[in-house]
């Protein structure tokens, strides 16, 4: 992962230096439908598209930089990013580190699992539903950090994965029997799918603000208030001329703002 995320940062540092109001966006560039990476080598997904936007928005120009997720918050610590446009949920743990912008759109939590499973899991039988069973996350998420808390004594054991593609490949091999993660997401990028199409959604919607957050946000250093508000109006201003909806509607059936 170190390997990685350094191999990020120096290409991100073999470009041309910019000019100082010009920004380095962070991108996890693993959570599909949210940031990929193209057969081509290129960035592309809705996070993506949003940064994009934001920077046309505000007249900057802006350079991509893919880091693990794992590596974000401390990119940005260390200056080697300014901002993070990563479906990152602006939970309090993290406002200990970064300043979030407002939010750019909202998701909750989820559990999927074969379907025949699935919609026997609801409120009021969650525990007893998932007695025995192995649950894979995405490591140092929002979704990490509720099943942790919340879930632990529940499931037979949490398996921690450095990203969602990995968890869903390992729910398919059996080696996990459900995964928790982004509603978003896994709708789009895993159960609309071929190969999501033997799963489903539970019922029960994890939502608490206090593992969930307000949002899903952009993490911008500690203080820098002129870049956080001039990204707050960016996100206004790209909703009210409609290119919002545009990007929206290219990924997804409803407006998830």
């Amino acid at each position: 992962m170190m390997k990685s995320l350094s191999l990020a940062i120096l290409a991100a540092l073999s470009f041309p230096a910019l000019a100082a109001d010009n920004l380095r966006i962070g991108i996890e560039g693993e959570y599909p439908p949210f940031s990929e990476v193209s057969p081509e080598g290129e960035l592309i997904g809705f996070d993506v598209d949003i940064a994009k936007a934001l920077c046309e928005q505000m007249d900057k120009q802006c350079e991509l930089v893919q880091v693990s997720w794992d590596g974000l918050i401390p990119a940005l610590k260390t200056d080697k990013i300014d901002a993070i446009v990563a479906s990152m949920s602006a939970t309090d743990e993290r406002k200990k580190s970064v300043d979030f912008t407002d939010k750019y759109y909202s998701s909750n939590g989820r559990l999927v699992l074969k379907s025949g499973q699935a919609s026997a899991i609801n409120d009021d039988n969650l525990a007893e539903s998932l007695s025995g069973k192995v649950l894979g996350v995405q490591r140092a998420t929002v979704h990490d950090r509720f099943a942790t808390a919340e879930l632990a004594d529940k499931v037979a054991e949490i398996r921690r994965y450095n990203s969602q593609d990995e968890v869903n490949l390992d729910m398919q091999a059996g080696r996990v029997d459900l995964t928790l993660a982004d509603q978003v997401a896994m709708l789009t990028g895993f159960l609309d799918q071929q190969e999501g199409a033997d799963y489903a959604f539970a019922e029960p919607v994890f939502s608490d603000p206090q593992y969930y957050g307000e949002g899903i946000s952009i993490a911008v250093r500690k203080g820098d208030d002129q870049l956080r508000e001039e990204l707050n109006e960016a996100i206004q201003g790209i909703r009210e001329s409609g290119k919002y909806k545009t990007i929206n509607d290219a990924y997804f059936s409803e407006d998830i703002y």
